[in-house]
């Protein structure tokens, strides 16, 4: 039986459930979901691998006009997702629709979109009627050359595996590129930085959450005891580190808590986790500090 093996982009505005929809496809919780938006900044791989299919999936960051350094590299972390990319999915949150926020991402993306097999993914249609849901359809439909429209709701699973088959479908033949174990091709500690990432984004409130980043600064397996786990907590604004170490470090070992029991559930192994807070004057304006963060947890090459 010939293999089919290809690859995905997830492409969309802020908070339309990208990573939901990942984790529902690949069936397992690869990347981050919290209910703000701007919580990708990178591409997340997952990939997909049954029978004789592999399907190598890219969530990537929401789409918005950069308003800071970190913002044009997630920006650029979007078009290098597409170039080769053998489907596109351009998620909408068909409970907001407005055609006004494809024709934005089209005035960016419409070439790559042209070039490959596109999909229109009307995710959250748990939130809305049928009527407006075919009313959508209809809308797109008559606007857009989409190859295909897809009505789904990743949180529940709804029309997921339709979608699924879908995809399949359109994948070209061709050899695997990965084992058919991995579920990723980024390394443990980058998982365990976004675990982290994603309990601080859940427990912090208003902006805070988008300056913080993670950086694993030492990870030691260990042949008897727990693995330790020490990991940075870098935050933009001096004035920001009370507030997530909180009343005598409430805040942050809430964060630690939910991060290590996140963590052991990733690894299947008990773990001691050592957190601490640092701060980086503007550090989402810092090219030098950016292109080194991100190299060093392995987001970018």
């Amino acid at each position: 039986m010939t293999n089919k093996s290809g690859f995905v982009s997830i492409i969309g505005m802020p908070n339309v459930g990208k990573s939901t929809l990942l984790n529902a496809l690949i069936g397992q919780e690869i990347s981050i979901v919290t209910s703000k938006p701007q919580t990708t900044r990178n591409n997340i791989t997952g990939i997909y691998t049954k029978d004789n299919i592999q399907i190598i999936f890219l969530d990537t960051p929401g789409i918005l006009k950069p308003k800071y350094q970190l913002q044009n590299l997630m920006k650029h972390e979007i078009q290098v997702s597409v170039i080769d990319a053998d489907i596109i999915l351009l998620v909408v949150d068909s409970s907001k629709y407005d055609s006004s926020s494809i024709d934005e991402i089209l005035a960016d993306f419409k070439n790559d979109l042209n070039k490959h097999a596109s999909f229109c993914i009307l995710n959250k249609i748990d939130l809305v009627n049928k009527g407006e849901i075919l009313h959508v359809i209809s809308d797109i439909s008559r606007k857009y050359n989409f190859t295909e429209i897809f009505p789904v709701s990743a949180r529940k699973g709804f029309n997921v595996e339709n979608l699924l088959d879908y995809i399949i479908d359109k994948l070209p033949e061709h050899p695997f590129f990965y084992h058919g174990d991995n579920i990723s091709d980024q390394p443990v500690k980058f998982f365990v930085s976004e675990i982290i990432r994603g309990a601080a984004m859940n427990v912090l409130r208003e902006e805070l959450p988008f300056s913080v980043c993670v950086e694993i600064e030492e990870f030691s397996e260990r042949e008897f005891g727990k693995d330790y786990i020490k990991a940075k907590l870098i935050l933009d604004r001096e004035s920001h580190k009370k507030i997530l170490i909180g009343k005598d470090g409430r805040m942050l070992t809430k964060i630690g808590t939910k991060s290590r029991i996140k963590i052991e559930e990733f690894l299947q192994k008990n773990i001691y986790l050592d957190l601490f807070v640092d701060v980086k004057e503007n550090w989402k304006n810092d090219k030098s500090f950016l292109r080194t963060h991100f190299k060093k947890q392995n987001f970018i090459s």
